[in-house]
């Protein structure tokens, strides 16, 4: 089994380098291909209420037998346009995945978006401080924060996220917020590590690496990620890549390959193939 290294947070909590994402796996698939990742090796598992996989992820960390110490599990705070979030809201919010997963708290838990056309962040954020206190999620932390909107979270909070998952490759390098999370403390965890389709897979720059490094493009784009101290959550259902995606750490990259995969980044918003937080209001 591959050791994957760990990342201590800003609150002291420790969270593997590299998990396993279920973003778009359906519900009723969510069970077999977590249950394939955690008997590959995984034990870090990223869902979310948004996915409505919840509920398989649950199933299979129930029949994995995995000891719930060694797993550190991830989820996020659906903040819908449908209401005002109160704390009452995020409680329950909290409460309704927890129960979907079967777990008595989470390793980490995040705003899933800072939609600043609402101007209710802040206001989810006072919950989540609690949440952190009670210990029902060990870590709390935001997910497509821009450094405006964390700059306004340090105004009005002592308690600094632990975690921004943003949308990152290297295409869409995001050096600015990256930054910014090393001045302020704030592990940089990133959500489409591989892009989107083949495009990043097939270039040049990409496949010369991996071919040096007799690797797959995957792989090297990965430990282009570790290297620059991203955690990343790697999603397929394909039982080879699921594998092929957790053994990336045999092997390193020098200089001259970490140049070559920093040169592919598009600028500010060339290369961005999700939403933009800025204007995003699901």
């Amino acid at each position: 089994m591959n050791e994957v290294p760990a990342i201590r947070l800003n609150n002291g909590t420790l969270m593997p380098q590299l998990g396993y994402g279920v973003f778009q796996v359906p519900d009723s698939e969510a069970a077999h291909a977590v249950g394939t990742a955690l008997e590959a090796g995984y034990r870090s598992i990223d869902t979310a209420a948004a996915y409505r996989n919840e509920r398989g992820t649950g199933r299979a960390i129930a029949a994995s037998g995995v000891p719930r110490e060694e797993l550190f599990v991830t989820t996020k705070l659906w903040n819908d346009r449908s209401r005002t979030w109160r704390r009452e809201d995020v409680l329950g919010a909290l409460d309704d995945s927890l129960r979907k997963l079967g777990l008595d708290h989470l390793d980490l838990y995040l705003i899933h978006w800072p939609r600043p056309m609402r101007d209710d962040f802040l206001a989810i954020w006072k919950t989540f401080e609690e949440i952190a206190e009670s210990g029902r999620a060990r870590a709390v932390g935001v997910s497509n924060f821009r450094p405006a909107d964390l700059e306004r979270l340090g105004a009005e909070s002592p308690l600094v996220p632990a975690v921004n998952q943003i949308e990152l490759h290297p295409l869409f390098p995001q050096s600015e917020l990256r930054a910014v999370h090393a001045t302020l403390g704030i592990a940089t965890e990133a959500w489409s590590p591989l892009g989107q389709g083949k495009e990043l897979l097939t270039l040049p720059a990409v496949t010369e690496v991996a071919d040096r490094h007799g690797r797959s493009p995957a792989q090297v784009v990965l430990r282009w990620h570790l290297q620059r101290g991203n955690v990343v959550i790697p999603k397929s259902v394909t039982p080879s890549r699921i594998r092929e995606n957790l053994d990336v750490f045999g092997f390193e990259l020098d200089a001259a390959d970490l140049a070559a995969l920093d040169a592919l980044g598009r600028g500010p918003s060339a290369g961005r193939i999700g939403p933009d937080p800025a204007v995003f209001d699901a």
